[in-house]
């Protein structure tokens, strides 16, 4: 792969390094993700940050959360999860109370115009999404650089709101 940068095309130095930059790798093609998911759900007339989805998909598979515990069914920090809960519950679409034993934990739940949004991306959004990263990840023959590569090169070839 190679960037064009003012007329003139520059190696993917990340790509090239192998291992030695797999964590930066892995965050671009998570950020190649996010964003194409993005267009997705906005191609399905979802307006909400794609970010916010998991937390939706946890909130409505599990019940109520902590955000303790919404920050270890997702897989990242407690602060992205505050301000993540925060867009969400000005949306309207979770409410969180502090439990009555510790004042300091709140519980947080989908409210029901976040349940309606969850039902409809299940429906219409989710299914397509699955089948474009699915679609994008068929073939990949390998190790792991290599599969690597294939999926940023398919996903550079044709988005996933375009599969």
């Amino acid at each position: 792969m190679h960037f064009v940068v003012w007329g003139s095309r520059v190696e993917d130095v990340v790509r090239v390094l192998g291992h030695l930059s797999l964590g930066t790798r892995l965050k671009r093609i998570g950020e190649t993700l996010q964003a194409q998911t993005q267009a997705v759900l906005a191609a399905h007339g979802f307006e909400q940050p794609a970010a916010w989805f998991p937390l939706l998909a946890a909130l409505d598979r599990l019940g109520p959360l902590s955000v303790g515990e919404l920050s270890s069914a997702i897989g990242v920090t407690q602060p992205v999860i505050t301000r993540s809960l925060g867009g969400l519950e000005e949306e309207g679409l979770v409410e969180s109370q502090a439990l009555e034993a510790d004042r300091r934990v709140r519980r947080v739940a989908l409210t029901r115009k976040g349940r309606s949004l969850v039902q409809r991306a299940r429906r219409e959004a989710w299914p397509a999404i699955e089948a474009a990263v699915a679609q994008a990840c068929a073939g990949l023959t390998g190790d792991l650089l290599a599969q690597l590569a294939g999926l940023e090169d398919a996903l550079a070839a044709t988005p996933l709101v375009q599969r």
